[in-house]
């Protein structure tokens, strides 16, 4: 993708994860709007709870989403820095507006449970995209970073016992064992779909070609993937003649565009791929650890 002139090249970056997370955080509201409150079935975190206090009081989801993330983002700058803070009050700000102007309404004549997959799929989809841009939605974010600070415990884990006791809390205002049920169903979902949006993206293959037009396949890799390659010095035991390996690490949807170069040059080539369980450095993940 070319960088829009009218965009300085450094932060052109930042600019493209804040215009990927505000598509995830409306899809978010969509979720929570046509599927999900329509139904008064609840979800996890700041989100649910809003939605709770909705279903009992009739306080707009907006206005206590905000006021919730308000306070916990005071707790946050205080605590975790403006580092961590500053993409969560964007993704606040953001999902907010989009509740406040995002209709509630039912898409579509659907049965209940049917509505609850659809809510939990938009949901999880939403959440990915922002996870993958280094974003955040507040609520329980902020609350299970706080807490694994002090206490010996996973982020993920904190933020199920979080989300399921939201979601158990509705009973109260619903009064309906079905709706908590159908809270449990959206979470499911959702998780599922955040995994399968992040994982599905940041999915790695590794390549070893064989062909005697080692130089063109390289070639071409390089200049058109845009993915670094590697010749490794070899030799054919049965021929007892010297190769060139082609050793090539790209993410598993450039797979495709790889397979068409090498077959467009040395139809005859012969090619491996495996998938990469990590590859970490320039133009993948970012190594973590203390």
């Amino acid at each position: 993708m070319q960088t829009p002139h009218f965009i300085p090249k450094s932060i052109y970056p930042t600019v493209r994860e804040l215009i990927m997370m505000s598509f995830g955080l409306i899809l978010i509201s969509c979720g929570w709007k046509w599927f999900l409150l329509p139904y008064q079935v609840t979800g996890g975190g700041a989100t649910g709870v809003a939605a709770i206090i909705q279903f009992g009081f009739g306080i707009n989801i907006s206005i206590t989403y905000f006021t919730i993330n308000l306070f916990l983002l005071i707790i946050a700058i205080k605590n975790l820095g403006w580092k961590f803070s500053i993409k969560t009050i964007f993704g606040v700000v953001v999902l907010t507006a989009a509740f406040a102007i995002n209709p509630m309404r039912k898409i579509g004549n659907f049965e209940p449970f049917m509505a609850v997959i659809l809510g939990g799929l938009l949901n999880g989809a939403g959440i990915g995209i922002v996870f993958l841009n280094n974003g955040s939605s507040g609520g329980t974010d902020i609350i299970a970073k706080l807490i694994t600070q002090t206490r010996n415990i996973t982020l993920g884990r904190v933020m199920l016992y979080c989300d399921v006791g939201v979601i158990s809390s509705s009973w109260l205002v619903t009064h309906s064992v079905e709706n908590v049920i159908y809270g449990l169903v959206a979470l499911a979902v959702s998780t599922i779909t955040v995994d399968m949006v992040v994982n599905g993206v940041r999915q790695s293959v590794q390549f070893f070609i064989f062909s005697k037009e080692y130089a063109k396949i390289a070639n071409a890799i390089n200049i058109e993937v845009g993915r670094g390659v590697t010749l490794i010095d070899g030799t054919g035991w049965y021929s007892k003649e010297p190769v060139k390996i082609i050793t090539v690490l790209a993410r598993k949807h450039e797979s495709t565009r790889i397979f068409r170069l090498v077959k467009g040059i040395d139809a005859d080539a012969f090619v491996s791929q495996s998938s990469a369980i990590g590859v970490y450095g320039k133009g993948f993940d970012v190594m973590k650890g203390k």
